[in-house]
């Protein structure tokens, strides 16, 4: 009863964009465990501050996800990050496509810490420069370098794959 009243609209806000949340946080994470944890601490921040962010909480838990994530990759800087295999989305799937989907993430894997956030904002949320921006707190200069940079990172690491039948079976990605 009264602490139903307190989150009135989350457990509907979960059930509705629970799915491209955790999709966000495994792909920052670079696996699904991982991602739910990140997602949990992120809710659990939402909830905390629920009264003051009710008009936009998919933004304020967004900006959170890219916070921590951040925060666990400043923690991760002396140690090497192994990413591993991202669930696809709940639909059908032809197995080369699964290949070529872990194989990104593994190249994406191989991108600094900025670049990777700025790309998975960009492209993978599809926010506007200004948006992403103001998720990661730097200027929209930045956000276009670092996705300038990151795009061409990751044509360097998949220009061989349009000539190998399968872009990991080298061991380039493992």
């Amino acid at each position: 009863m009264g602490g139903e009243s307190r989150f009135d609209g989350l457990e509907a806000f979960v059930a509705r964009r629970g799915d491209a949340l955790l999709a966000t946080a495994a792909l920052l994470t670079g696996d699904r465990a991982t991602g739910e944890d990140l997602l949990q601490v992120g809710l659990e921040r939402l909830m905390r501050n629920w009264k003051r962010v009710r008009g936009d909480p998919e933004g304020y838990l967004r900006r959170t996800l890219y916070h921590l994530a951040v925060d666990r990759w400043r923690g991760l800087r002396r140690r090497p990050e192994v990413l591993a295999a991202v669930e696809p989305p709940a639909q059908p799937d032809r197995a080369d496509a699964v290949a070529l989907r872990q194989a990104l993430v593994a190249a994406l894997a191989r991108l600094p810490v900025r670049q990777r956030a700025v790309l998975l904002l960009r492209y993978w949320e599809q926010l506007t420069e200004a948006e992403t921006a103001e998720v990661l707190g730097c200027s929209v200069g930045t956000v276009k370098s670092n996705a300038s940079r990151g795009i061409a990172r990751l044509r360097e690491l998949t220009a061989n794959w349009a000539m190998e039948d399968d872009p990991i079976s080298d061991g380039a990605f493992r």
